[in-house]
């Protein structure tokens, strides 16, 4: 069974950034499609960026020039570079793997609470 692990939340100051790590237990490269999505206090979750293999990335529109989402399938890892936090980025990020051969097909990581405030 795969498992998918989130690090590198935390407080952060309006403006600032952080780096979110994924890793994944076994081998990346099995999963078609990796994302991140987050949900904040009190809405649904919500999809923020996708990276399709081979290399096709994708973003919702309000972290467009802002986030970055990258994986290392030699690492095993994905990434979600975010800068410019605002506040309304205050949510809990969760890691998200399909694989289209694997049983199941979706996974999910336990998520990881970043927090934007002065």
């Amino acid at each position: 069974q795969v498992q998918l692990v989130e690090s590198g939340g935390g407080l952060v100051q309006p403006g600032g950034s952080l780096r979110l790590s994924c890793a994944a237990s076994g081998t990346m490269s099995v999963f078609d499609t990796m994302a991140w999505y987050r949900e904040a206090p009190g809405k649904q979750r919500e999809w923020v960026a996708s990276a399709i293999l081979p290399a096709k990335f994708n973003y919702v529109d309000s972290v467009k020039g802002r986030f970055t989402i990258s994986r290392d399938n030699g690492k095993n890892t994905m990434y979600l570079q975010m800068t410019s936090l605002q506040p309304e980025d205050t949510a809990i990020y969760y890691c998200y793997a399909y694989g289209r051969r694997l049983t199941p097909t979706v996974y999910w990581g336990q998520g990881t609470q970043v927090t934007v405030s002065s």
